[in-house]
């Protein structure tokens, strides 16, 4: 077998040597365009899972990067004057150079070619190979040349950053934030030998021109920075070594192979640095790659076989690196937390650390952390423990009149299930419970106007009396026996309306015959084949405003807590707000502030009858997931607007505006808009969307992201949830109806010890250290 590897970084190098041991006769030679110590940057970094892994696939490769690395397992933030010290992480820095030569030594014993300072230019050069391996960098040329069939996709990240090099030692991962007269600037360093440090500075792009860095030659650009961080250099120089200011390219490909080509490392995909898993990444890239060979026998299979199996690893990664780069594309939006908070935003910003994991690494810095917020709930006038605060998911919250008892809330989920527009014994079983079950909010399901608003024929609604008496009971029931709140969600479907029950066809069109006249902002269907609605007339919107308040009217008949106002997912309200289905050439349309006057006014009429010592919240799409639609930057504004009409709390869903929308999912993939609505606009947010559990409603609310949590599916599946969560927690004080009291006593006896014993195995399953001096004194 004839392996040609273009780019002799370490994902080429490192499959040519996988691939030489598995198959010692093959002919394996690696093409490099630079000379052998040639390398950009200073260090690169490795956790300790990431050595696991080296051990297990090459023992000689990873002992020779082992005993030339510098360890750590800390990290530190600096802001603002404090210093965080967190413990129990693992990694190791090594210098990108040694890293280079030892895996080049590795594959000269192993007998594969090595041509250095030799450019390939064109496939048609490596002619009759049967395995060419594109691992040429972000630059790839092969991927360049062949950009229709691989479709590539590179996200220009705005920030601006440079690699220098220091002699300043460390012995923790270290973060610097310094402010100073033309913006904030980051430093993110580590040492990766005795007297050798890495330094990626990083800022924005108006701190970077306001400084006048893009004039700046490199050796200009070092000097300047020795002043901004001269404190923390504490005399020593910055180096360079092609230190040139860059943006980062996040690099994305539809494919990764072409017949007997495969890309791999940067050329396939990128990893922001900011999660230190760029050479990672290559190298994994380089045992799947390899595994997929083990696997099958012939090069068309493994190259299909390793699309297949790798991806999913790789857009985790990607997923993680990007909201770990956009939280520092946005450090000023969390520069007027507390420094504990902001702290703890640091360490939990890629999603991979947790409250509760980062409490097994550092449990007094977690504890200090809940006391911080604590503080902030007895700042609001609750009399909390601040001490031996409970975590925040179970700290109270007010909203004008109205107190709720901890941060967990049923999210609104339709069910289908009413007759007539009619709450049936299934609604009254399924709010019934999950009240019960310690939540401290109920939102009601949305809940239509009138008839011809329904999105099914399942649909509630609260247009008659009937519907009022059914709703009463309910209402009633939760009051009586717990101490959740319940809201009231209301809306009208517009475009979505007549269509199928969700299990029938999510947004499918009810048959003719069966539908009913729909109406919207514009003539615009949902889908090709569903009805045109038609465009609001100026008496449509006087009907229909008259209609949501006659439903608050006897929303507030019924006792509801909360009124909720549903502006999202491409029902009538926010047909009206996005630019995507809203076509209008008159004053409710064009600008956001046209399409933002219908909904205005039905909210401000709401606002009116509600009373004021009952808070409203409005649920809108904080983007539409489509070019050209609703942004972050978009609802900030959006929600400002609704806060100036008199709303307490956003509700920040996004999206199902229009079919064409591509959300990127992903664990709390919708938290970033809470987070961005809450810091920028200073307006209280719900985070909803893919949060499945307790350790992710704290890390939300610790990191300062959003004020309350709304789960669904978990409440679905549990209705018990947050009382489980509770006994999870050691959280004695959450409510339990009398009858359910030995159950809750018998929960935190069995949660108690089920805690003890789960941190106990995670500690137990921590990766081992690769520290020589740590492991024999462990041993």
């Amino acid at each position: 077998m004839r392996i040609e590897v273009i780019g002799g970084g370490p994902a080429g190098l490192y499959f040519a040597i996988l691939m030489k041991k598995q198959r010692p006769n093959a002919r394996i030679r690696v093409i490099e365009r630079n000379r052998p110590d040639d390398t950009f940057g200073f260090g690169v970094v490795f956790s300790d899972q990431t050595l696991d892994t080296f051990e297990e696939y090459d023992l000689p490769s990873y002992k020779a990067i082992t005993e030339n690395f510098a360890y750590w397992d800390d990290i530190e933030i600096h802001f603002k004057g404090s210093l965080h010290r967190i413990g129990g992480n693992g990694f190791c820095g090594c210098s990108r150079r040694t890293l280079l030569l030892l895996l080049q030594d590795r594959a000269r014993e192993l007998g594969i070619e090595m041509d250095f300072e030799t450019e390939i230019k064109s496939l048609d050069e490596l002619a009759g190979a049967d395995l060419i391996v594109a691992a040429d960098g972000i630059n790839s040329f092969v991927r360049e040349q062949n950009r229709e069939h691989f479709q590539p996709q590179v996200d220009l990240r705005p920030n601006k950053f440079t690699w220098m090099g220091s002699t300043k030692p460390l012995d923790a991962f270290t973060f610097y934030f310094k402010e100073t007269e033309h913006g904030i600037f980051i430093a993110h360093t580590y040492q990766y030998e005795p007297g050798r440090s890495t330094w990626v500075l990083e800022t924005d792009p108006e701190t970077f021109d306001k400084a006048g860095l893009g004039d700046m030659s490199e050796e200009e650009s070092a000097r300047f920075l020795e002043g901004v961080f001269a404190e923390e250099l504490d005399g020593h120089p910055l180096m360079i070594n092609r230190s040139l200011w860059r943006q980062f390219p996040m690099i994305r490909n539809k494919r990764w192979t072409m017949d007997n080509v495969v890309l791999l490392g940067d050329a396939k995909s990128t990893a922001h640095f900011s999660i230190g898993s760029g050479t990672k990444l290559a190298m994994e890239d380089a045992i799947a790659l390899y595994e997929s060979f083990r696997r099958k026998d012939t090069v068309e299979a493994a190259l299909a076989d390793f699309e297949a199996t790798r991806r999913e690893d790789v857009e985790k990664t990607q997923h993680a690196a990007d909201v770990s780069l956009v939280w520092f594309e946005h450090v000023k939006r969390y520069w007027p937390m507390d420094p504990v908070t902001f702290s703890f935003g640091v360490m939990t910003r890629s999603k991979a650390i947790t409250y509760d994991n980062l409490e097994l690494r550092a449990p007094e810095f977690v504890k200090e952390a809940s006391q911080v917020f604590a503080k902030s709930v007895r700042a609001q006038g609750f009399d909390v423990d601040v001490e031996n605060p409970a975590p925040p998911a179970f700290q109270p919250f007010r909203m004008r009149g109205m107190t709720v008892e901890n941060r967990f809330v049923v999210s609104p989920m339709c069910m289908y299930s009413a007759k007539e527009g009619m709450p049936t014994d299934f609604h009254f079983v399924h709010y019934g419970a999950r009240a019960v079950g310690g939540a401290g909010i109920i939102f009601t399901e949305m809940t239509c106007v009138a008839p011809d608003a329904r999105i099914t024929h399942g649909c509630t609604g609260l247009w008659n009396d009937e519907q009022q008496a059914a709703w009463t009971r309910i209402v009633d029931f939760v009051h009586a026996n717990s101490k959740a709140k319940i809201c009231l969600q209301l809306g009208h479907a517009g475009r979505k309306g007549a269509s199928k029950l969700m299990w029938e066809g999510m947004d499918q069109p009810l048959p003719e015959g069966e539908a009913w006249p729909i109406i919207s902002a514009s003539a615009v269907s949902y889908y090709p084949e569903s009805q045109v609605p038609r465009e609001m007339t100026r008496e449509d919107m006087d009907r229909v405003k008259s209609e949501f308040i006659a439903a608050a009217k006897r929303g507030i008949d019924c006792g509801f807590d909360m009124l909720e106002l549903h502006s999202a997912h491409g029902y009538l309200l926010a047909s009206f707000l996005s630019p995507v289905t809203n076509k209008r050439t008159d004053e409710y349309g064009g600008s956001i502030e046209n399409r933002l006057r219908y909904p205005l006014e039905v909210f401000k009429a709401l606002r009116e009858v509600w009373p004021n010592d009952k808070p409203m919240s409005v649920r809108i799409s904080a983007t539409d997931w489509i070019e050209g639609g609703i942004t972050g930057d978009d609802a900030v504004k959006i929600a400002e607007a609704f806060a100036d009409a008199g709303a307490d709390l956003v509700d920040c869903s996004t999206g199902q505006t229009a079919p064409e929308s591509a959300p990127v999912y992903g664990r709390m993939f919708q938290t970033p808009y809470a987070d961005q609505i809450r810091n920028e606009g200073g307006l209280a947010t719900m985070a909803v969307g893919a949060i499945t559990s307790a350790d992710q409603a704290n890390t939300i609310l610790a990191a300062g992201r959003a004020d309350l949590i709304a789960l669904g599916r978990p409440h679905l599946a549990d209705p018990s949830f947050t009382l489980r969560a509770a006994g999870e927690y050691g959280v004695s004080g959450i409510f339990a109806p009398v009858q359910y009291e030995p159950g809750k006593a018998q929960l935190l006896r069995n949660a108690e010890r089920d805690r003890e014993e789960l941190i106990e195995l995670k500690l137990k399953a921590k990766p081992k250290t690769h520290n020589p001096a740590m492991r024999e004194a462990a041993e």
